[in-house]
């Protein structure tokens, strides 16, 4: 089974420059995570969602690197069911030109 969280948009302090540390700047998530299903062994959409907003509002990331890891962890220690997960962050208002993202994949078990 798969789960997709597509286009999650909030606002979170991220960056290194100083005025990415005093105001919060829009991010977007992506997610695609394989896992196992069965009844009794499902995944809360909703609960992932607050996870990783929780996340990144408390740990205020410098690097976009740090943030994905970070994600990263936090999901996989929650959900031990997870096979693959991949992430993607977006930085879409920090260059006027163009929307700047980082992601990667990773295979768990």
């Amino acid at each position: 089974m798969q789960i997709h969280i597509d286009a999650l948009t909030f606002e979170v302090i991220i960056g290194l420059l100083d005025f990415e540390r005093d105001k919060p700047q829009r991010v977007i998530i992506d997610l695609k995570a394989d896992y196992d299903y069965s009844n009794k062994n499902f995944i809360d959409y909703a609960d992932m969602v607050l996870l990783i907003q929780e996340e990144l509002h408390e740990k205020k990331y410098e690097l976009l690197e740090e943030a994905l890891l970070g994600m990263k962890d936090r999901l996989s220690s929650t959900y031990p069911q997870l096979n693959t997960l991949q992430l993607k962050i977006s930085k879409p208002d920090i260059l006027k030109e163009c929307t700047v993202a980082l992601s990667d994949t990773w295979e768990f078990q």
